[in-house]
């Protein structure tokens, strides 16, 4: 039984943000940390004080975090990026909000002395004295504290202060990772109340000394257990009167915790096989499980039910089964072509659902490319006269600004070309489309015919009503795109013809080849520099290299399509973590440790250009490598230098780490492999939430078809798929009272923080 803890983010928008260029405006983006991680960042909505993201993510975590935490941030070419202000979520305000926390939140000030993070290893003792017992705190060791420096590390001391007298530890320079193991006493009364505190500092020579974070012991708690050793983490300084919510602005959100208890896959199987028979019987199966579930689903979370039984079909080989299920539920109470799918139904939900999990790789693969390069290019482009920006154009000398009818005639020619080269990569691209989309898609096309068939229903909805007077722009500035619309209306008509037009055995044909294929779980473009002896590592020395996962190995090619060669073998990988920025003066640094063939250990160092592209690339790769055998559960943010470790300063190279590694720490992706058991454990919980209302359908059923079961002879308890489901679902629900509940584990010696 594991417990698995996710969280789904979305950031909305910011609104009456504050002023931070000389323009009168600000150039805004979100920064998320989960204990002062960094973990996505969002785009940057340039010159507006109201941006607008939309962005949606959902972060996968160990039951043991603490907070998260929105930075939003003003993003500067030629200077270091403005903090506006922050909104905090701790664990436990999530945690009172089941359905998620919704709404506005005030942005408030940043405080240095409340940026802490970290941990802190101590041993407290109460040691018999000549006169009295005394108070021992030994300092060991601290981990991840935070870099107060410019140099991307801080010169940390820790200060010990009980009963009026103060003592410090000695400091380490440069190093975010110190170890002391230095100790200190204290006389120690008996009945005393007076708390012993432990405070982290950055040293300064010059300017005052930064806090790092503190930790607060109750004594007489000490005095009961005697002796306690463990990780303790660092707290913010609460001392200071709270910082007001000025007008910062603020922020939306939308942010949901999730805690689920998994059993092991055997407990779920009697509600998979059951699900899976209705499926198999279509819509004449005696019970009609799926229509049921339907009914009874609030709008509000169909699209999370639809998500779910998708993945879990999908993951039997009955997805298309599923849907053409729900295409003929669908059809059967539609009657109008043009209102199928228009619905908030269990159809409309799933088939938006199977799209993104199936398909998403192929557009990736076809319009990725296309997307990246008008990024790259990064064109003006306005076609509402209302917004447009003149600019100078012309040669050094001879600069002149450009007419307002000039930037909307060449913006209206670039969005012409691109829509057309992107539609163009589609309607090529039909031999790659997924087998399963394209077979599905066939069956959805003769469902329909067959329900409506005159021809002015041949393309499902008109594609959308593209072809009919409704598609007109909705603003006058839109028109100069209708042509191309237009034609894209033709081009797309026949996309979906060929796409259809698949046969069973070519669509086994497909199937069967892909099936002997390993697709890349992650690829793109990374900076390499492998350690080799005690060559200096400089960030000069990365090279770049076009890199490609799969649930094989980690391969590298000079380019996409050059001939790739295995790097590290999936099965030898140890962890998968970031590098601290100072290593090589960059905070896109990750570190893969391996074993090589002959079990010596190994790392690889790879830049990413960005905080995104860093953490997706980690969370691939411990998602691939998270069943491996040996996996580290520590290792060093830093990198051996000379005759010793960058982070901790320890000469012993095989030493066993200065920080614990973060392999449950993982981003959801689209292309992540399939659950079953937490998709199967997400179906169980949404059922058993409405299983008072379908043992009085049962009721409703059992009393009207008791004289038709006796007629007819299917009233046997293997017919009656209801009632077989409520005991599955008690089943299930024994299986969770009877299996060990694994409560969050408790940070060290928690009991004896005080808490403020």
């Amino acid at each position: 039984m594991a417990k698995r803890s996710s969280l789904s983010i979305r950031i909305v928008e910011g609104k009456n943000l504050p002023a931070k260029d000389i323009t009168g405006s600000s150039d805004p983006y979100c920064i998320v940390k989960v204990d002062n991680e960094p973990i996505i960042r969002t785009a940057t909505v340039w010159k507006t004080l109201c941006p607008f993201w939309g962005e949606e993510y959902q972060v996968h975590l160990p039951p043991t975090f603490h907070m998260v935490a929105f930075y939003v941030m003003d993003e500067d070419a030629l200077s270091r990026d403005d903090v506006i202000g922050k909104v905090c979520l701790t664990r436990d305000t999530l945690v009172t909000h089941p359905k998620g926390f919704s709404g506005w939140a005030h942005l408030t000030e940043v405080d240095p002395d409340e940026e802490v993070q970290g941990e802190i290893h101590l041993r407290l003792e109460v040691v018999p004295g000549t006169r009295a017992c005394r108070l021992r705190c030994s300092v060991l060791e601290a981990r991840d504290l935070a870099p107060k420096d410019r140099n991307g590390a801080s010169d940390p001391f820790v200060r010990v202060r009980y009963n009026g007298r103060t003592q410090e530890t000695s400091i380490v320079k440069k190093s975010c990772y110190p170890r002391w193991n230095e100790t200190f006493e204290f006389e120690l009364e008996e009945g005393a109340t007076e708390a012993l505190c432990v405070e982290a500092w950055d040293w300064d020579l010059v300017s005052r000394n930064d806090f790092l974070g503190k930790v607060v012991f109750n004594v007489q708690r000490l005095w009961v257990a005697q002796q306690e050793e463990g990780w303790f983490r660092l707290q913010p300084d609460q001392s200071k009167s709270q910082q007001k919510e000025g007008n910062l602005g603020s922020l939306q959100l939308e942010v949901r915790l999730r805690d689920e208890m998994v059993l092991p896959s055997g407990c779920y199987q009697a509600l998979v096989q059951l699900l899976c028979r209705e499926v198999k019987l279509g819509t004449q199966g005696p019970g009609q499980l799926i229509p049921l579930i339907e009914e009874m689903t609030s709008t509000e979370c169909r699209q999370e039910v639809a998500t779910n039984l998708l993945k879990l079909f999908l993951g039997q080989g009955l997805a298309k089964d599923f849907l053409d299920l729900l295409f003929q539920l669908e059809l059967g109470r539609t009657s109008e072509a043009n209102t199928l799918f228009r619905s908030n139904s269990l159809a409309s939900k799933s088939m938006e659902s199977f799209l993104k999990v199936a398909g998403m790789r192929y557009l990736h693969g076809v319009l990725g490319p296309i997307i990246d390069r008008i990024f790259e290019e990064k064109k003006y482009v306005e076609l509402d006269p209302s917004k447009v920006e003149v600019k100078d154009v012309g040669c050094s000398g001879l600069h002149r600004p450009q007419t307002e009818a000039e930037v909307l005639e060449q913006s209206a020619q670039t969005l012409r070309a691109h829509l057309g080269e992107l539609l163009s990569a589609l309607c090529r691209s039909v031999r790659a489309c997924p087998a399963v989309v394209r077979a599905t898609f066939r069956q959805l096309f003769q469902r329909v015919r067959e329900r409506f068939p005159s021809a002015e229903h041949e393309a499902v909805q008109n594609v959308g009503n593209m072809d009919t007077p409704a598609s007109r722009a909705k603003e006058a500035w839109m028109e100069p795109l209708q042509p191309s619309v237009y034609q894209g209306v033709t081009q797309m008509k026949d996309f979906i013809t060929k796409l259809v037009d698949i046969e069973e055995k070519e669509e086994l044909d497909l199937q069967r080849a892909l099936s002997l294929q390993a697709p890349p779980v992650k690829e793109g473009p990374l900076f390499i520099h492998r350690t080799k002896g005690k060559s200096p590592l400089l960030s000069s020395s990365f090279k770049k290299l076009y890199f490609s996962l799969t649930t094989e190995a980690l391969s590298f090619a000079k380019t996409p399509s050059s001939k790739k060669s295995a790097l590290i073998k999936l099965a030898n990988i140890r962890a998968a973590e970031k590098v601290e920025e100072k290593s090589f003066g960059s905070s896109h640094v990750m570190q893969v440790i391996y074993t090589d063939d002959a079990g010596r250990p190994q790392t690889a160092y790879l830049q990413c250009k960005c905080v995104n592209e860093l953490n997706q690339w980690l969370s691939a790769l411990r998602k691939v490598s998270i069943n491996n055998t040996g996996l580290l559960g520590s290792y060093h943010p830093g990198v051996f230098r000379g005759d010793k470790w960058s982070c901790c300063h320890q000469k012993d190279k095989t030493d066993l780490g200065c920080d614990k590694t973060r392999s449950r720490v993982t981003l959801q992706e689209w292309n992540d492999p399939l659950d079953h058991d937490l998709e199967a454990q997400l179906i169980y919980r949404h059922l058993l939430g409405m299983e008072a209302a379908l043992r009085e359908k049962h009721r409703e059923l059992s009393a009207g078809t008791e004289t038709a079961s006796v007629l007819t002879g299917c009233g046997e308890a293997s017919e009656d798929r209801l009632a077989q489901l409520l005991q599955v679902l008690q089943d299930l629900q024994e299986a969770h009272n009877c299996s060990p509940v694994s409560s969050l584990p408790l940070e060290p010696n928690y009991l004896l923080e005080l808490q403020t």
